[in-house]
């Protein structure tokens, strides 16, 4: 088994006698056992991270968790239908404005949103920008799309954090590669 330091290691990105360093110095707290052995909660790992500037590596998962965000409802099932006969393992999740979003954010906890930019009341320039201001959702991938694909669109976006801006309709082929996975072999 894995000490706790190991963990709270690959999550920080040092390496484990860092860890140990800080919890010795006082920087870290960690809880003792009867044994002596540390143990480290997440608030106080989190806490750590925020104040020292450091980020922190999401912990793995057997699934890619991707939260399409578009007032369209047509549009979104479309693309919850093509990226759930991929063979990689994957999540979705759908949402159909920036509220509903914000809820979801919160329990799903995407590693990637697809995000429309044109959507009633909280458009997705704001999303983008309310992810990417607040460190517990920051790590976010964020890829946009729209049916407007003006460059001063794609510029707003793109400075207000998402890593690209897809043209509506979609290609899937550059969906996919901007998810970062391969297309599969057999769409219909």
């Amino acid at each position: 088994t894995r000490r706790s330091s190991d963990l709270v290691a690959d999550i920080l990105m040092v390496s484990p006698v860092t860890v140990r360093q800080w919890a010795q110095k006082g920087m870290l707290n960690a809880l003792t056992t009867p044994g002596g052995h540390r143990r480290y909660t997440k608030q106080h790992v989190e806490l750590f991270a925020r104040k020292h500037g450091i980020s922190i590596l999401p912990p793995a998962r057997d699934y890619l968790h991707i939260l399409i965000i578009d007032d369209d409802a047509q549009l979104a099932r479309y693309i919850h239908e093509v990226l759930s006969i991929h063979p990689d393992n994957i999540k979705l999740l759908t949402a159909s404005n920036g509220f509903e979003a914000g809820r979801q954010i919160q329990t799903f906890k995407p590693d990637v949103v697809l995000l429309d930019l044109m959507m009633p009341s909280l458009d997705g320039f704001s999303v983008c920008r309310i992810l990417k201001e607040d460190p517990s959702t920051s790590s976010i991938r964020i890829i946009a799309m729209t049916g407007y694909h003006t460059p001063d669109n794609v510029e707003q976006i793109v400075n207000a954090g998402a890593e690209t801006c897809l043209a509506k309709p979609l290609q899937l082929d550059a969906l996919f590669d901007a998810i970062g996975i391969t297309a599969p072999l057999h769409i219909d």
